[in-house]
């Protein structure tokens, strides 16, 4: 039976995202976005699935650097999912919004609900947790007057009430998860197809005059569309970035090749991360 990893405990996101996109499974949950990495790397598991970017808050560079400087597995799929941050409390309580004492919460979270939080509870200390399921935990195993924020599917694992529902400050909220395993073929995902897309690693030789036009022109010349752009540091000094650049098309052999080709000429370095199909899930 495949086993798929993901960022846990139950009645996280990335959970909602598993369950969403697969079915029949062996599902183990990973306390952190590394530990799930390198259970994939291992071979402890067949399938790691770990948070990519939300449209809110970014990208979660935890993610995007543990992949470009620790493990490199290839990017097999994208799931993209509506987030739905609700207030979540003990059954038993009954109070107001203003008798809570804390909210715990993953800092993405907290931050998707700030101006909720700002409003109605401004004098409840905020709690940071390492996801949305652990902060159910905690409040599942607390008699005090605190609250999580999470989704409806961290109020049925814990046992929660749902205080208040939708306290996310913009609607159009999604998550994109990406799908990592060394077979291509341990994937099996059984929804329509949405988008066809391309991740790629660029490093610069050198920091000159014009060098990420000349990587842009690239690819606007082909005229393939870019989705993505994004820097992030190469960790070896200040001023030293690599980027991602996402494409939206499957990677082809007259057009990428081309692509690479002509960057490496300049003395860039390309890697492709990944050429993926993007599901698009309805909750």
């Amino acid at each position: 039976m495949t086993k798929i990893g993901y960022l846990g405990p139950k009645g996280t996101f990335t959970k909602l995202a598993v369950d969403t996109a697969f079915n029949g499974e062996d599902k183990h949950s990973f306390d952190t976005i590394p530990e799930c990495i390198d259970a994939v790397d291992n071979n402890q598991i067949d399938i790691g699935v770990v948070p990519l970017e939300n449209a809110i808050e970014g990208t979660v560079q935890l993610t995007v650097d543990y992949l470009v400087h620790q493990v490199r597995l290839p990017i097999i799929a994208e799931i993209v999912v509506p987030i739905q941050q609700h207030l979540l409390v003990n059954q038993d309580f009954d109070g107001k919004l203003t008798d809570l004492e804390e909210v715990h919460s993953h800092s993405h979270a907290i931050a998707q609900c700030h101006q909720f939080i700002h409003k109605h509870i401004p004098d409840a200390s905020i709690n940071f947790t390492s996801s949305t399921g652990k902060a159910a935990e905690i409040v599942s195993n607390s008699s005090r007057n605190i609250a999580a924020i999470g989704n409806k599917l961290a109020a049925k694992e814990y046992g929660l009430t749902i205080h208040q529902q939708n306290v996310h400050d913009y609607p159009n909220n999604h998550t994109r998860f990406v799908v990592l395993a060394k077979n291509k073929d341990a994937v099996n995902i059984k929804h329509e197809i949405n988008a066809e897309k391309t991740s790629v690693l660029i490093m610069l030789p050198s920091d000159y005059s014009g060098a990420l036009y000349q990587v842009l022109a690239a690819f606007a010349w082909r005229k393939m569309n870019l989705s993505k752009i994004e820097s992030r540091p190469m960790k070896t000094g200040l001023g030293n970035y690599f980027f991602i650049v996402d494409v939206n098309q499957p990677y082809d052999d007259v057009l990428f090749p081309g692509v690479q080709a002509e960057l490496e000429a300049l003395g860039c370095k390309v890697t492709v991360l990944g050429t993926y199909p993007v599901y698009q899930m309805n909750l």
